[in-house]
């Protein structure tokens, strides 16, 4: 048996109860646990796991899942289909800080009318928290070109380092980190360069200054010109 203790977030976290019922069941996305508190056994597709406290486990889509806490336990749950899971399905969390940020993830959950920036980061900091996902710390290429895309959608609003960190799936640290090996500069450099190339296209096609910042998030016409001027060291 499994109750929720808390509503789920946007992130697809939910906090659970388990009972000395025995559950089962199989699903077509990842499920990982976090052990809270108590002890909840689980076989999956026929191998024995015990979840205590600061435990973690990834079950994979498809795989068929059996579970049961004889003296009750209590676990944070995250049910995702990032594919970065698959490389975490047979490595344990790194303790002890799986543990405390499960405890800070729960207490997040309990209070759904205060939204805060953990939950919002939540898969990325449990990411981190299971480890590298290879062992050159690496993790998956990260696709540049494609994030480049997602800012120019997104220039309507303040962009941070948190923000592309987790559509690459990544911790802010270890974005950060990535841009500098990767691209030889820090991250908001990088988003910096993004916006002035794309307004430098746009004002190539012949669109005015003002719809250009407009469109590419500058506060101003005259920001934009004085971007573009200190860029290329002449008026535009």
């Amino acid at each position: 048996m499994q109750l929720r203790d808390a509503p789920s977030s946007s992130s697809g976290l939910t906090l659970r109860r388990y009972g000395a019922s025995r559950g089962s069941h199989a699903h077509d996305h990842f499920q990982v646990l976090v052990g809270l508190d108590g002890v909840l056994e689980l076989e999956v597709e026929g191998r024995g796991r015990r979840i205590g406290a600061g435990d973690g486990c990834v079950v994979q889509p498809g795989d068929s899942h059996d579970f049961e806490s004889k003296d009750g336990s209590r676990c944070l749950v995250l049910d995702t289909t990032q594919a970065l899971w698959a490389q975490c399905a047979d490595r344990s969390p790194l303790a002890p800080q799986v543990l405390s940020l499960g405890h800070y993830l729960a207490v997040c959950l309990s209070q759904p009318s205060t939204p805060t920036l953990a939950l919002h980061h939540a898969q990325s900091l449990l990411l981190e928290a299971w480890g590298p996902s290879v062992p050159n710390g690496r993790g998956r290429p990260i696709d540049w070109r494609a994030l480049s895309a997602w800012a120019q959608s997104h220039w309507h609003r303040p962009l941070s380092v948190a923000d592309l960190a987790s559509v690459a799936s990544l911790s802010p640290s270890q974005f950060a980190q990535r841009c500098r090996d990767e691209l030889g500069m820090s991250a908001m450099q990088w988003l910096r360069t993004q916006r002035l190339m794309h307004a430098r296209q746009l004002r190539a096609g012949g669109m005015a200054v003002a719809e250009t910042a407009r469109r590419t998030g500058y506060r101003s016409p005259s920001a934009l010109t004085a971007a573009l001027r200190r860029a290329t060291g002449r008026d535009d």
